[in-house]
Order: structure tokens, then C-alpha cells, then sequence
């Protein structure tokens, strides 16, 4: 009984998880949105959601505290609830980045964007199915679908690149819009390190599935061609 009463709070733990990424999901979908339509009002409202989503963070810290402190869990249980604190905090961090979207379009005030964003939401559409995939695996114990994830970081890469240089020409030809740039390759920036953050994701998936701890390397790794 007491078994059966322990996998029902750690299966609750895992739907506290999935609920999170959700909130982060929906966070940064909702702060490029609103800043391709800087939408000030939008990007205020995503202060609040940063505000849930530290509190669901901290909840299941506190799950995951209570259950290794009380259940005295197995090495494989301890394993899975260790990881789930790590995912927690990766979680949360990405949560941030959307925040730092909308306070880049509230400082941005009156100002019109440089130029109509294109890769940026992408950047954010492919960071959020990453995640969202990223999480089943964990969830799932899907060792060989978390391997699979970080090699697309490749495609967040590129678009990061493509920002950049198109961004450059911007300010080459006129100095004056570094400000405006500065504050969409802020953006991306973060957009690229929500992506990193789903690789350490994936690395907990394997983790918690094989036992195995190690880097998993995008297809951009120069170690790849070693």
C-alpha cells in the first residue's frame, strides 16, 4: 500500500511537470505574439504568467523534497525525482526568457519595430515543439527520442544566424537603429537559449531511462565530426 500510495504522488509530480511546461509553452508563444504586435497590455499579462509559473516551480521543489525526505525512495526513484527538480528549475529559467520578451517590448515603448518579424516567431515555434517533445520523452522514459531532440537546436542556430546578419545590414546602413536592433537580437538570444535548455532536458530524459549521464551533442557540435 504504501508502494502503491508512492507511485501515485510521483505520477503526480510527473502531471505537475507536463502542467508546467504547458504554462512555459503557452508563456512564450504569448510574449512573441505580443511583441510582433506590440501589444504593451499582452506583455504586462506576462508577468503574471512568470508569476504562476514560479510558483508551480517551487510547489513541486517542495513535492519532490517531501517525497525523497519521507518515502525513502530506491535509486531509481531518487534518480527520477532528482531529475525532475533539475527539469523544474530548466523550466523556470524559460519562463524567464519569456519575460524577457515582454520586457523587451515594454522598453521599447512607442517604438516601431525594426523590421516585421518572420524568424523569430519561428524561432520561438520551433523552441516550444522541442520542449513539448522533450518533456514526453522525459515523462516516458524515451531515452532514444531525447537523443533524437538536440540535433534540430540546428535549425534554432540558423535562424539565430540569419537575425543576426539581417539585423547588421540594419545598422551599417544607419547607426541609428542599433537601439532597435539590439532589442530583437535580445530576443532571439533568448529564444536560442531556450533551446539549449531543452538539450538539458533531454539529457535528464536519458538519465532517468538508462542510468547514463553524459552531454548530448547538436548537430552544430564541431565534436560530431570527430
Amino acid at each position: 500500500m504504501i508502494r502503491k500510495n508512492f507511485e501515485h504522488e510521483l505520477q503526480q509530480v510527473k502531471d505537475d511537470i507536463l502542467a508546467l511546461g504547458g504554462m512555459v509553452e503557452q508563456a512564450v508563444l504569448d510574449s512573441m505574439e505580443a511583441l510582433k504586435k506590440r501589444d504593451l497590455q499582452a506583455s504586462h499579462k506576462i508577468y503574471e504568467q512568470d508569476r504562476r509559473i514560479n510558483e508551480k516551480r517551487f510547489a513541486i521543489e517542495n513535492q519532490c523534497m517531501i517525497l525523497i525526505a519521507t518515502q525513502q525512495p530506491m535509486a531509481r526513484d531518487l534518480r527520477l525525482l532528482a531529475s525532475m527538480l533539475d527539469v523544474a528549475s530548466e523550466l523556470e529559467r524559460m519562463g524567464d526568457y519569456a519575460k524577457g520578451i515582454a520586457t523587451i517590448n515594454i522598453r521599447m515603448g512607442d517604438q516601431p519595430l525594426l523590421k516585421p518579424l518572420i524568424d523569430l516567431p519561428r524561432m520561438a515555434a520551433k523552441g516550444v515543439d522541442m520542449l513539448h517533445r522533450a518533456l514526453l520523452a522525459f515523462i516516458n522514459e524515451d531515452a532514444e527520442s531525447a537523443r533524437a531532440i538536440p540535433a534540430e537546436d540546428n535549425e534554432v542556430d540558423a535562424l539565430y544566424e540569419q537575425i543576426y546578419r539581417e539585423l547588421m545590414t540594419f545598422v551599417i546602413a544607419d547607426p541609428k537603429t542599433i537601439e532597435r536592433a539590439n532589442y530583437l537580437l535580445w530576443a532571439a538570444h533568448n529564444m536560442e537559449r531556450m533551446a539549449d535548455r531543452v538539450t538539458n532536458i533531454c539529457e535528464r530524459a536519458v538519465f532517468v531511462a538508462t542510468g547514463e549521464i553524459r552531454e548530448l551533442q547538436t548537430a552544430s557540435d564541431p565534436s560530431e565530426s570527430k
